[in-house]
């Protein structure tokens, strides 16, 4: 029986956009199941008081250059954003708003190739208008998922009950109810699937 893999995230993290795409190869590979769980990182940073590595320089510096690392080990193309940090509380809104959609997954794609490939500011809306068009996807249903109330606090209640089960960054993996910390713990998981 295929293990699932609860997969906490957000897109201004160039560590889950690594993690995004290893665990779907190891899913397409048959390995594992993954349960998306959109969250606001920012959120959990604000609410148990921890910072992003990237604003400790020394080691900021040291983990983009191991992020290059992991990109390559992996074969992903990936390009540091020089509009990092990105506020992501709308676009995160829509990741949970698009949840049951169809295509969440090909959401996920175009929203984590925009910010880690392809290098482009999405803090600006006219950008997130033209990336999320250029994708397929209809840019008045997003915006009005990342404006639903019900989507707000959907977001709001996920981040929290995040941060109950332990959350204190992302990517954060769960399986066999076990966390995983960081996208260089995924070989970890692999060992106990």
């Amino acid at each position: 029986m295929t293990k699932t893999v609860e997969f906490f995230y957000d897109f201004g993290s160039p560590t889950c956009y690594l993690a995004f795409y290893k665990l779907r190869e190891l899913e397409e590979e048959g390995k594992l199941k993954i349960e998306y769980r959109p969250i606001l990182l920012g959120g959990i940073f604000k609410t148990i008081g921890n910072i992003a590595p990237a604003n400790i320089p020394a080691k900021g510096k040291y983990m983009f250059q191991d992020i290059i690392r992991y990109a390559k080990r992996y074969g992903f193309d990936y390009n540091f954003n020089p509009h990092f940090p990105i506020n992501t509380l709308n676009l995160m809104r829509s990741a949970v708003g698009m949840l049951e959609d169809e295509r969440f997954v090909e959401f996920n794609d175009v929203l984590f190739k925009a910010f880690w490939r392809d290098q482009k500011n999405m803090g600006d809306p006219e950008t997130v208008k033209e990336v999320i068009e250029k994708g397929g996807f209809d840019f008045n249903k997003v915006l009005a998922l990342s404006t639903d109330q019900r989507v707000k606090d959907e977001l709001k209640e996920r981040t929290g009950k995040a941060v109950e089960r332990g959350l204190f960054g992302a990517p954060t993996m769960f399986l066999d109810n076990e966390m995983y910390w960081g996208q260089d713990r995924i070989f970890m998981i692999e060992e106990q699937l």
